[in-house]
């Protein structure tokens, strides 16, 4: 199954306010990707075992101070544009306090993590690398199962004036060494 455009109103302010507002089947996401809502079904269970996977890894070589979240709304401002990320790393003291579901800003995440969809690869490959850069968060992990020549894992970092200054992009199977203020390589061989 595809994601759809569900709805593209005129306004930044007034797509947030339909985002919160819309009544989204269990299990499908809602994400504002340039200026149009976009719901997207569940995924796979292949796409879920990766994930899985991925906080795994993560939660045994992190902090307690920091919070792994997979279903928070991150807001990418300048850029009108609001994800849910696979995974998202963030400081505990960063998460905002109120009761409602309101967007983290994307700079206090310290990593957000997107897997490739079959059915939409270039929006993580493309669309949301830029917007993460963008909004100035220090790492972006892509987990690209449907990358043309084979799967591989991209690490992102140093963003500046949009973009990330530096990759690290390994194929599956490999490690790839996340640096500080991680400090552990991510075991991709069970990808």
């Amino acid at each position: 199954m595809h994601a759809a455009p569900a709805y593209s109103p005129p306004t930044s302010t007034r797509l947030f306010e339909v985002w919160r507002e819309l009544d989204v089947p269990e299990g499908w996401r809602a994400e504002i990707i340039e200026e149009r809502i976009v719901l997207t079904p569940p995924p796979g269970h292949e796409h879920n075992l990766v994930a899985d996977r991925v906080h795994r890894l993560f939660v045994r070589d992190m902090p307690d101070h920091w919070a792994i979240f997979q279903t928070a709304g991150v807001s990418v401002a300048p850029r009108v544009g609001l994800f849910v990320p696979d995974l998202l790393v963030i400081p505990r003291d960063r998460v905002p306090s109120d009761a409602e579901a309101t967007p983290v800003p994307a700079a206090l995440a310290l990593l957000a993590v997107e897997i490739t969809s079959l059915s939409d690869p270039e929006t993580a490959r493309t669309t949301k690398l830029r917007a993460y850069a963008g909004a100035e968060v220090p790492f972006y992990l892509l987990v690209d199962r449907y990358d043309s020549r084979e799967p591989t894992v991209s690490l992102y970092s140093d963003p500046a004036s949009g973009h990330y200054r530096h990759l690290v992009q390994v194929p599956f199977g490999h490690g790839i060494e996340l640096p500080e203020p991680f400090g552990f390589s991510l075991d991709t061989t069970r990808f």
